[in-house]
């Protein structure tokens, strides 16, 4: 297992134990996972934030520590923020397929859903002669609608 992955599911194991929120030392952290501190600070902007449905703060210094906050949204509600807020004009393909797995990791979609999203917004399905742009956009407007048929599903 990567660092990275071992840092992530230590901190998840601390907000599984009934915690909505942890707080930990960043510096005790990367001593005991023997790393250096901007370590813990690329899985916290990685792995823990708004997009992951965790919100994170942090105070440096001698006393400083980093809180984290597991944010409680319905799957309706999550899909509803990456619609209106999260999702702008254009999607990457690497951007897509990120969500499309944060959405599978969070049980707002099965495994045959998120492989059928996969392949909606894949290389292979935007192989049309358009440029770069133009195929991100469409892919922003095909997770979108995505993302509603799924959330109005999840309402009824």
């Amino acid at each position: 297992m990567r660092l990275s992955d071992s840092i992530e599911s230590f901190i998840k194991e601390m907000l599984d134990d009934g915690s909505a929120e942890v707080e930990l030392k960043r510096n005790e952290l990367a001593e005991y996972f023997r790393c250096a501190p901007s370590q813990i600070n690329y899985v916290l902007a990685t792995r823990f934030s708004p997009d992951h449905g965790y919100l994170t703060e942090s105070r440096r210094g001698g006393g400083g520590y980093i809180r984290i906050v597991r944010v409680v949204q319905s799957g309706s509600q999550r899909l509803m923020y990456l619609v209106n807020e999260r999702i702008g004009d254009s999607l990457t393909g690497e951007e897509c397929i990120r969500l499309i797995s944060q959405l599978k990791e969070a049980e707002v979609v099965t495994a045959d859903e998120a492989s059928l999203m996969a392949a909606a917004v894949s290389a292979r399905a935007l192989s049309v002669p358009l440029t770069d742009e133009l195929k991100n956009a469409m892919r922003a407007r095909i997770m979108k609608s995505m993302l509603m048929t799924i959330a109005a599903r999840n309402k009824g």
